[in-house]
């Protein structure tokens, strides 16, 4: 890491960051010349830090903080290294970081530990899951307390409506895609097809497969990127679940597959049916979405976007070549046999989306489980089991989870539980533009 600054002298300082419980960046700024010092020792930051409320205030009567002494962790710098920030003015670099205990045990409460614990189960069996994400967001004109597109550089006019699949629409804003292709690549961010969605202003970016650590992170980092270069280009751009009360809200789904020791899917049997594996973990993907929602939508807004009919999925089913479903198998060929998992919103934390979906695929693998059959027409139009409908009710399944805690350490069940019942009781006092002001280029 150190032979990268050499390589790169034009940086003048780092970022060294942590994602807290809500995909938060959290740590400090310091200047190159001491980048060192935090490589061969670490940084120290309190474990409380990782376990902040959407405002970034402690959580009352957390056992982090007052009851232990809000005692310190190690941060130590993850395999990535040094990431570029190209959406700043000055040349600035990340050191992605993981926080450890002082005994130099992976911190429980570190959403990316957390991953990785579930990597670990599936590595036992010469396991790789490998997953692709699809990241949609907006851009937006937060000038006035009016939120609308951002008026096209070209043109001078804005969009005021969705525009499924627009060059035109894309290329209204030719220089800030151009610009944000440039530091993906920067960035190694692996950003394929850029799309014109259905909301005024909506854009998706698909980022390419590759394993599942490096996937949460890209799209960590990839929102990191999007926020900062918008605002670099006189816009907002916002993840949120659904800043529009009438448009299609941010949905974030993954695609994944597993490779077995030789590199083949084990969700390809040569077929369209896929593996008796595949079924399996789609059983258990199924099984886990009512205790796991809080995880998929975790803020007051994430549920303005889960509506039947909305383009995002609230029935528990999954089906062939089916947009409407919560689990999706696409078309394709065999070898690329794979699950679509369509429920979360633009606004989740990607370290603990990614392990819940991954977590509940492999319970369903270990417990051999079998999903119903699948569905074929319009599923909103169709008596099915839901998920939670509301933000209370899914803290309420995901605290009482037993399931859950086949993934998660229940140590972080309660922090993050803790957290979402706090940021409730405040979120439920606001106004509609505090919730606006709130979520829009936070999350």
């Amino acid at each position: 890491m150190s032979a990268w600054l050499r390589d790169h002298p034009q940086i003048r300082t780092i970022r060294t960051i942590v994602a807290d419980l809500n995909g938060q960046a959290r740590g400090k700024r310091l200047p190159a010349r001491f980048a060192s010092g935090v490589i061969e020792s670490g940084s120290r930051m309190p474990l409380s830090g990782l376990n902040l409320d959407i405002w970034g205030e402690d959580i009352e009567d957390s056992p982090l903080v007052f009851e232990t002494g809000d005692q310190d962790g190690v941060l130590w710098p993850t395999e990535r290294g040094f990431v570029h920030m190209p959406w700043l003015s000055s040349p600035s670099a990340l050191l992605p970081m993981w926080m450890f205990t002082e005994a130099g045990e992976p911190f429980p409460g570190d959403p990316r530990h957390a991953l990785d614990a579930v990597l670990k189960r599936y590595a036992e069996r010469g396991w790789t899951p490998i997953c692709a994400t699809e990241m949609e967001f907006y851009l937006i004109d937060d000038a006035t307390e009016e939120l609308q597109p951002p008026a096209s550089p070209r043109s001078g006019k804005r969009r005021l409506g969705g525009e499924i699949l627009s060059i035109r629409a894309l290329d209204a804003f030719d220089a800030f895609f151009t610009e944000l292709y440039d530091a993906c690549e920067l960035m190694d961010i692996p950003a394929e097809a850029a799309i014109s969605e259905a909301g005024m202003g909506q854009y998706e970016i698909n980022l390419s497969h590759g394993p599942a650590l490096k996937t949460a992170d890209d799209a960590f980092f990839f929102k990191l990127l999007v926020r900062g270069l918008a605002r670099k280009h006189g816009f907002a751009a916002s993840f949120m679940a659904k800043p529009y009360p009438e448009h299609s809200g941010n949905g974030l789904h993954i695609h994944f597959s597993v490779l077995d020791a030789n590199g083949r899917n084990v969700f390809d049997d040569g077929t369209a049916r896929g593996s008796d594996l595949l079924l399996s973990a789609i059983a258990g993907c199924l099984q886990a979405l009512p205790d796991s929602t809080l995880i998929f939508a975790p803020h007051g807004n994430s549920y303005d976007r889960l509506v039947p009919g909305a383009h995002a999925p609230t029935g528990i089913s999954w089906a062939y070549e089916n947009r409407t479903t919560a689990l999706r198998v696409p078309a394709g060929p065999a070898r690329a046999r794979r699950i679509e998992h369509r429920v979360a919103g633009g606004d989740i934390n990607p370290y603990l989306f990614v392990a819940a979906v991954l977590g509940a695929a492999l319970i369903g693998i270990e417990d051999g489980l079998a999903p119903p059959e699948p569905i074929t027409g319009n599923a909103y139009a169709q008596k099915l089991p839901h998920i939670p409908e509301d933000w209370g009710t899914a803290i309420d399944r995901f605290e009482g989870s037993e399931l859950l805690k086949r993934i998660f350490s229940e140590d972080l069940l309660r922090n993050y539980a803790m957290t979402k019942r706090q940021e409730k009781l405040y979120y439920d006092q606001l106004s509609e533009a505090e919730r606006i002001d709130l979520y829009l280029d936070t999350v």
